[in-house]
C-alpha cells in the first residue's frame, strides 16, 4: 500500500467532520473539476460531511496516442472487456484505500465514508467499495462501468454485500454507453446487492438534477 495518500483537495464543513466523502475525478480532469460542485449541493449550513478530491497520477493513456495526463489506470482499447487496465486499477485501489485509513485515522469511522466517482473513479470507486474489508457507508458511481465487465471482481467484500450503490448515468453517453454501466447495475442487482440505477437525459457529464439527487443520497446515508 502507498506510504503517502495522493495529492488532494479538502473541503471541510464550518464544524467538526464527523463523515466524509471522497470523490475521484474523470481522465484527464483533477480534484479542482470537481471541488466547486460541494456549494451548489446546497448541504444544509451545519452539515458536518468532509468533501475530500484526490489527483490522480499522471501517465501515459494509450487511447490518447500515449498523451501523459491524470489517469487512475491506462485505457488500452474501447471495448469494454479489455478497457480497463487492471494493473492500474488495483495500485488505484490501493490508493484510495490508504484516503480511506488516511480518514480512519483521523477519527471518522469507515462506515460514515462515501466513496464516490465519476467515468475512471467511479469504475475505481465501485471495484474499491465491492471488495474493500471494513462497512462503508455508500458508493457513488457515476457514468462508469466495472473493469472487470460482465462479471463480478473477485475477493468480494462480505460486510460491504448491503452497502447502498448509487449509479447514475446518461442516456446519451458516447464515452461511456448506458449499456455498460447497466450490466454493471444487472450483475449487483442479480447478487443482491442495493444497487440503485438512475439516468438522466445528459451526455459525459454531471447535470444540476442529478446534483440535487446526490445531496438528498448523501444526507440520507451521512446523516
Amino acid at each position: 500500500m502507498p506510504s503517502t495518500t495522493l495529492d488532494k483537495i479538502i473541503v471541510e464543513p464550518t464544524s467538526t467532520a464527523t463523515s466524509c466523502v471522497i470523490w475521484l475525478h474523470g481522465l484527464g480532469d483533477s480534484g479542482a473539476g470537481f471541488s466547486p460542485i460541494v456549494p451548489v449541493l446546497k448541504l444544509p449550513k451545519d452539515h458536518q460531511i468532509r468533501f475530500i478530491f484526490p489527483h490522480a497520477p499522471e501517465q501515459a493513456v494509450t487511447i490518447n496516442q500515449g498523451a501523459v495526463m491524470r489517469a487512475w489506470y491506462d485505457i488500452k482499447e474501447m471495448n469494454l472487456h479489455n478497457r480497463a487496465d487492471m494493473k492500474g486499477v488495483l495500485e488505484s485501489e490501493q490508493s484510495l484505500d490508504a484516503l480511506i485509513q488516511e480518514q480512519i485515522d483521523k477519527g471518522i469511522a469507515a462506515d460514515k465514508i462515501i466513496i464516490a466517482g465519476f467515468s475512471q473513479g467511479g469504475v475505481v470507486a465501485l471495484f474499491t467499495g465491492l471488495r474493500y474489508p471494513q462497512k462503508l457507508a455508500g458508493v457513488l458511481a457515476m457514468s462508469c462501468y466495472l473493469p472487470t465487465a460482465d462479471k463480478l471482481p473477485d475477493d468480494l467484500s462480505a460486510i460491504n454485500q448491503q452497502t447502498p450503490i448509487l449509479q447514475m448515468h446518461g442516456t446519451q453517453d458516447e464515452v461511456v454507453v448506458m449499456q455498460a454501466g447497466k450490466i454493471a447495475n444487472e450483475l449487483l442487482v442479480n447478487a443482491n446487492y442495493p444497487a440503485q440505477w438512475k439516468t438522466y437525459p445528459m451526455a459525459h457529464t454531471v447535470v444540476l438534477e442529478q446534483l440535487t439527487d446526490i445531496a438528498n443520497w448523501i444526507q440520507e446515508k451521512l446523516g
